[in-house]
């Protein structure tokens, strides 16, 4: 059978699209053109183009992981065949340094290709895949940068060979005007920040909040309610603008790479694992609003709100933080708040959702062990969801303590200032604050500060249940909203298990009726 042949280019440069390779220049330019011969072997070809630069030694690394998904990814033990020519053809040597690292000596300003291969058959959103319907690039995964150049501005040409019928591509990079499938990123951040999707894509019908357009674009989509989907996914986003009253973005869309798992969040959109046909029923859509709206929300969580160690990047190395819990277990907080703002999830849905976090936490022993800042900073050797095997009662998930304590948190800032500020308040600060006006992210200290100057009042209790294991008073903040936990029964295995239900107290105060009307969006 003969393999049809997709030509897959993409194209980095500092300047024109249109000159001459190595045309003579006066700033440098970077160029990168994918090819993929043979998609059914799982591997793009990439020839890096480089001129312009006036040093005679260059250091080539392949990024060791990929920021919103905190682990070592290894992406450098895809990289096969590497080799080097300059521009009259003859060959470079290329030095490796260590398993990530290559290096090459020439003649300043000479110009030069640097080539290789790299294999992409692993189904996740924090890898890059190729077959023979599609093609999903994740750059750190895809592009070698030059030590001490990430500063350079990237534009991104992508030719499609219409024999294989890929209709779309679909990015956060910023288009072209006037340019057929061209892409412009400002730096190797914006660059690595934007993953490339392209096949044979579905695209819904866009929605506009505050006159920004929002798309939904992906591969393999399923069969499933299309208006209802997207009237639901608009008040959402419409629900966490709310918070901020500022969208931050030129446009925003949300890629479906398929059915898998994972997502991934992003300045300007978000990858997300995605199958509509698993959308039979009222749950199935709450669930999948949750999981979107997680994703959406951390464009003002994480990636402009952020912990002070988590920007600018390094790409070699971990970028350990002890606020992911602020970055992702408040961001799951977030998900249940803005979908419940947004009217599609009932009250005992909303209300399940937290009860089931504090049955994972309550009935896992490495609560008295792990503390919450100890995990966020300790998920590059344990991963986000706590350790495995011996490890496994060892240690907690911000995903699971994070919103429980975002919970306790937000109620007691609003009692403490008698309903009239909310955890709202300090997002909209740290927003203000840091994103917009410092350009940097929070410390430690500051966060625990910002929180203290909403409420008006000492946090120092709350923040205890971060940096120690203290166990988590759940009754006395529960009551700020004329709500209790109960433990409901003990189901015996091996170890007891305990089930713990969240009720309404009987006559409830005016403070109290106040803050649960307002929580609860009645």
């Amino acid at each position: 059978m003969k393999v049809k042949t997709v030509l897959l280019c993409i194209i980095f440069s500092f300047s024109g699209l249109h000159k001459p390779v190595f045309a003579q220049f006066e700033r440098p330019e970077l160029h990168y053109i994918v090819s993929i011969p043979d998609p059914a072997k799982h591997r793009f070809h990439t020839e890096f183009r480089v001129k312009g630069l006036n040093q005679d030694t260059l250091v080539f690394k392949m990024p060791e992981w990929m920021p919103g998904y905190y682990q070592l990814m290894n992406y450098a033990e895809d990289v096969k065949n590497i080799s080097a020519i300059k521009e009259n053809g003859c060959s470079v040597q290329v030095s490796q340094m260590n398993s990530n690292t290559w290096r090459i000596i020439i003649d300043p300003h000479e110009s030069f290709i640097l080539r290789y291969d790299v294999t992409s058959e692993r189904r996740f959103v924090a890898y890059s895949f190729l077959d023979t319907t599609h093609a999903y690039i994740v750059p750190t995964n895809n592009f070698l940068y030059i030590e001490g150049l990430l500063t350079l501005p990237v534009t991104v040409t992508i030719i499609r060979n219409p024999e294989f019928n890929w209709n779309k591509t679909a990015t956060g990079l910023e288009k072209i005007s006037g340019e057929h499938d061209t892409f412009f990123a400002s730096n190797f951040d914006i660059l690595y920040d934007s993953p490339i999707l392209i096949g044979h894509l579905q695209e819904l019908p866009s929605f506009r909040v505050e006159g920004i357009e929002h798309r939904f674009i992906g591969y393999k989509m399923g069969s499933f309610d299309h208006e209802l989907f997207i009237d639901n996914l608009c008040r959402v986003v419409e629900a966490a603008v709310a918070i901020f009253d500022d969208i931050p973005y030129k446009q925003y869309t949300f890629i479906g790479t398929g059915p898998g798992r994972g997502g991934i969040e992003h300045l300007n959109n978000t990858t997300v694992s995605f199958n509509g046909s698993s959308i039979k029923n009222k749950q199935d859509m709450i669930r999948i609003m949750n999981f979107l709206g997680h994703e959406y929300f951390h464009n003002y969580n994480v990636k402009r709100i952020r912990p002070f160690e988590l920007g600018p990047f390094d790409y070699d190395e971990e970028n350990r933080t002890y606020q992911l819990w602020v970055s992702e277990g408040l961001t799951v907080y977030y998900e249940y708040l803005i979908v419940r703002r947004a009217g599609i999830t009932d009250e005992e849905v909303f209300l399940n959702n937290f009860e089931r976090h504090i049955n994972t936490l309550e009935n896992n022993p490495g609560r008295f062990v792990q503390s919450l800042s100890q995990s966020s900073y300790n998920t590059w050797d344990e991963g986000p969801f706590g350790g495995q095997g011996e490890n496994k009662n060892k240690t907690i998930s911000y995903y699971n303590k994070g919103p429980v304590v975002g919970l306790l948190l937000d109620f007691t800032i609003r009692n403490a200032t008698r309903n009239k500020k909310s955890l709202d308040d300090v997002m909209r600060l740290l927003y203000g604050k840091y994103y917009k006006e410092l350009k940097r992210g929070f410390t430690a200290s500051e966060f625990q500060q910002d929180c203290e100057s909403v409420a008006g009042i000492s946090l120092t209790q709350i923040f205890e249940y971060i940096y120690t294991t203290k166990e988590l008073d759940y009754n006395t903040y529960l009551h700020y909203a004329g709500l209790k936990l109960t433990k409901a029964d003990i189901q015996e295995s091996q170890t007891k298990t305990y089930r713990y239900i969240i009720e309404e107290i009987e006559n409830p105060d005016s403070l109290q009726s106040a803050i649960l009307t307002s929580w609860l969006c009645k």
